[in-house]
């Protein structure tokens, strides 16, 4: 007994000594979320930062009576980091686009991304959603029906941006056939009632990325 007290002694001693300086390091890895503390809580959620911080106790903490919860001492609350991801590679991540992205495809493709872009950006907006089987067979349906010619494509850049969809049967297009890019006229009705004669637009979605392509919209434009 004296033995152990001794030693409990020096562990508090050195832990007092230790403590402070392995304590700051560790709080700056953690969040202390406690009780009481809502303005860490809401930071913490708000976070927009995906590492991990992996870290154990320097001192492990004794087994208590059954039904009660361990006494913890100050020794206990310091910390010692086991592994920090924020230095890792990312790596890569497959996401089905539920729209149409610049530089990576249309609505209903499978594409590879960095998980950075996909986690900050495709994700939080809508922008595209995981490849699970349900989301799959959905994307691969509406692919089947858009290659069979029954599922309407939206016109115009500015449908694409801001998601606006007119059902088929209250648009009409020009009688013509629209074989390039320039300014047309169609008709919209308005809950079955009205008819609006509005002009519309029609351009590439993507910008120009190599002169054999710019030479080629140049050619197009002075037709």
């Amino acid at each position: 007994p004296v033995a152990g007290a001794l030693l409990s002694l020096v562990s508090e001693a050195m832990a007092v000594r230790l403590g402070p300086v392995l304590l700051a390091a560790a709080e700056g890895l953690l969040p202390r979320l406690g009780a009481g503390s809502p303005g860490l809580e809401r930071n913490f959620s708000l976070s927009h930062s995906w590492n991990t911080v992996i870290v154990e106790r320097w001192w492990k903490v004794p087994l208590a009576a059954e039904g009660r919860s361990p006494r913890l001492r100050r020794r206990h609350r310091v910390y010692r980091l086991v592994e920090d991801t924020q230095h890792q590679p990312q790596g890569t991540m497959e996401l089905i686009l539920t729209r149409t992205v610049e530089d990576l495809g249309i609505r209903g493709d499978t594409v590879t991304v960095k998980k950075s872009l996909g986690r900050n950006k495709l994700l939080p907006q809508g922008l595209a959603v995981y490849p699970s089987p349900e989301n799959r067979k959905m994307f691969e349906a509406e692919n089947q029906l858009r290659q069979e010619g029954k599922l309407e494509k939206l016109q115009t850049k500015t449908g694409v941006m801001l998601g606006v969809v007119v059902s088929p049967h209250a648009l009409k297009l020009p009688e013509e056939p629209i074989t390039r890019w320039g300014e047309y006229w169609c008709e919209v009705t308005v809950n079955g009632l009205d008819t609006v004669r509005v002009p519309m637009s029609v351009v590439n979605f993507e910008k120009p990325k190599t002169k054999r392509y710019k030479h080629w919209l140049a050619q197009q434009a002075a037709k």
